[in-house]
Parts: C-alpha cells; sequence; structure tokens
C-alpha cells in the first residue's frame, strides 16, 4: 500500500471516528472477534500486563485525551515499530479495512 493510500484511509477513520454518535454502545463481541482475528491478544490482555501494556493501561493513560481515539487508530491501522522487551518488533494491524469496525475497537480498548 502506498503512502497516498494510507494517508487517505486514515483520514477517512479518522474522519468516521469523529463523526460517530458519543452515546454509541461499543460492541464487545465484535471487539474481541477483531482482536482475535489480528492477533493482538498474543501481546495484549484485557487487564494484565504481557509482552505489551494492557488495554486496561492503555484507556488509563489515554482518559482525557482528545486525540487519543485519533492516535490509537493510527497505531492499528498503519503498520510501524515498537518496543517489546528492549527489542524494535513489527506491530501489526487490525486485519479490517471496516471504518465502524475499526472505531469499534478503537472505543472497547479507550472504555476498559
Amino acid at each position: 500500500m502506498n503512502s497516498k493510500a494510507i494517508y487517505l484511509l486514515t483520514g477517512t477513520l479518522l474522519f468516521a471516528i469523529g463523526n460517530g454518535s458519543a452515546n454509541a454502545a461499543v460492541n464487545e463481541a465484535d471487539a474481541v472477534k477483531l482482536l482475535k482475528a489480528s492477533k493482538c491478544l498474543s501481546c495484549h490482555d484485557a487487564s494484565k500486563t504481557k509482552k505489551a501494556r494492557s488495554y486496561k493501561d492503555i484507556a488509563a493513560a489515554n482518559k482525557g485525551d482528545k486525540d487519543a481515539a485519533a492516535r490509537l487508530t493510527k497505531h492499528i491501522t498503519v503498520p510501524s515499530q515498537t518496543v517489546v522487551d528492549g527489542e524494535d518488533v513489527d506491530h501489526g494491524i487490525a486485519k479490517t479495512k471496516d471504518s465502524a469496525q475499526i472505531k469499534n475497537l478503537v472505543e472497547w480498548i479507550l472504555s476498559r
């Protein structure tokens, strides 16, 4: 995927998040299904630290940050590197291009 496509996808996702209903309920089953399909649970857990921070810790670190959803959306949709046990590793991306599924997952993570 070229950089223009990545920026377009990221912009579309950010727009979708910004225009979503703040009162919409998070679909936990769909979020967990996407976490499993994307192999996020290999490194993350809902409440305890594994190889990476727990979703509870991620939510706490981002509480009150108006840019958290946009930053997290980018983190799970654009290939990047992260540090695990002192080593740079590729951080996986969500196995979907569906902006509603991405938005739901981001909201689920931030709601922990």
